[in-house]
């Protein structure tokens, strides 16, 4: 590896890590959140503490423990108590008012299911003197799982593979999920009704649409049983799918089973949602940080999304022409994008999203001089691996064959992983208390 290369996997690591301190999920709350006095301050909504009897949380996601956190801190002795749902591993210190349940991500879990119960149990018992505190954030979906009986959490998580191996991206995917569960597409905030609830968003989803984060689970749900059956439709899952989930979909589309809490649906009056946190806010200081290095940054855009090889060949093309011809930028320059593509997997192999960005895009900038691609998970996975991402340069790909690695091999088998741990290349940060997608990057000296 060149001097520069080493310069440009050092920038790398440092435009990353500027990218996910901006978008930490506590301080993602403390910018919305304020308490003066007895007074809560969310956003412009002001909610009188000596109106309510009682004051409760429930977090659920992979940053849910850094929201939990900052949300006690600042509500402070008026917080009586609550859950708070994380992936294994993502657990950390909290008041003994809350109690914190791990479960899995991206396959549910028997924990998940027994914390949905609970959540269930809890949210029952609330009301109308009750202010309830949600924070949501990514992977709350597959951590919370509430099946409709009888369809079971194996059936449920299998109707949900398939989906993902089809390629179906996350809209299409909550359609579904949604009228499978007890608690998304506002049913949570249904079984919480008559209290008050604030729901505070870390948004993993593009354009932030407020029925998609975590499946909606405070939000009106505008889609339907309708769109959902369409969904299985447009990917042939339907002979492939449990007879349960099935039966699910086809009794509600004609009416059988009532449908998900619509926007006209009066509960949502004592609910208030907010988005606190998105790939905006990390790309920005992703670029304030290359900036001070030293490079020209532009972000190219907040919502990227497609299928990831083909994103990434894109990235790498853009990134030769800034090589060759200085536009949009002449070097040095750094390109930022932000969104979560989808992979449609075609084999058995190892990795995620992001480390098969990287892939891709290797073998795209292969002999390219004074170049760099990085891309990781801002929640610090990637698929089912330990790593967030990887960094690729213009010597990647011989390096690798160096070591016995044919990359578009791997690349065909969905094996991105083993060749950028061989490599030294992959980003490991650990749980970052955040989630706000992907981060895109590419670097020319």
């Amino acid at each position: 590896m060149t001097a520069n290369e080493k310069r440009l996997h050092r920038d790398a690591g440092l435009i990353l890590k500027a990218a996910l301190r901006a978008a930490h999920a506590g301080n993602a709350v403390r910018r919305y959140l304020r308490k003066v006095r007895n007074v809560v301050q969310v956003g412009g909504v002001r909610y009188d503490l000596r109106n309510f009897d009682r004051v409760f949380f429930l977090g659920i996601g992979k940053a849910s423990v850094a929201m939990a956190a900052a949300v006690a801190e600042i509500v402070g002795p008026e917080l009586q108590g609550g859950l708070v749902i994380t992936k294994h591993g993502h657990g950390g210190k909290l008041p003994k008012t809350l109690r914190l349940i791990e479960s899995a991500h991206p396959v549910p879990d028997a924990a998940g299911a027994q914390a949905a119960s609970e959540v269930i149990a809890f949210l029952r018992e609330l009301n109308a003197r009750d202010l309830l505190i949600v924070t949501v954030s990514g992977g709350a979906s597959a951590l919370l799982p509430a099946p409709v009986p009888p369809i079971t959490l194996e059936q449920k998580g299998r109707t949900t593979d398939l989906l993902l191996k089809a390629g179906a991206d996350i809209f299409e995917l909550n359609a579904v999920r949604k009228h499978l569960s007890l608690l998304k597409g506002g049913q949570l905030a249904a079984l919480a009704y008559p209290a008050t609830v604030v729901s505070l968003l870390l948004s993993d989803v593009i354009g932030d649409p407020l029925d998609v984060i975590g499946s909606g689970l405070t939000a009106p749900d505008p889609s339907t049983f309708a769109e959902a059956t369409s969904v299985i439709d447009r990917y042939g899952l339907w002979k492939r799918i449990p007879a349960s989930v099935r039966a699910r979909l086809e009794g509600g589309r004609v009416g059988k089973f009532p449908e998900t809490p619509k926007p006209s649906d009066p509960l949502f009056d004592t609910v208030q949602n907010l988005v606190v946190g998105s790939s905006r806010l990390a790309l920005t200081a992703a670029a304030e940080e290359a900036n001070r290095l030293g490079y020209k940054p532009l972000i190219l855009s907040s919502t990227m999304q497609g299928e990831t090889r083909e994103v990434a060949r894109v990235h790498a093309e853009i990134l030769r022409e800034v090589r060759n011809s200085g536009s949009p930028l002449a070097p040095p320059a750094c390109l930022l994008s932000g969104g979560e593509t989808t992979v449609t997997v075609r084999g058995s192999g190892k990795g995620g999203r992001n480390q098969e960005f990287a892939l891709s895009a290797a073998i795209a900038i292969e002999g390219l001089r004074d170049v760099l691609v990085a891309s990781a998970g801002t929640d610090g996975t990637d698929g089912p691996t330990d790593a967030a991402g990887a960094r690729a340069d213009g010597g990647t790909m011989r390096r690798a064959e160096a070591l016995g690695y044919d990359l578009r091999d791997h690349l065909e088998r969905n094996d991105s992983y083993s060749v950028f741990e061989a490599l030294g290349d992959l980003i490991k940060t650990g749980p970052t208390g955040t989630n706000v997608m992907d981060v895109h990057l590419l670097l020319a000296r």
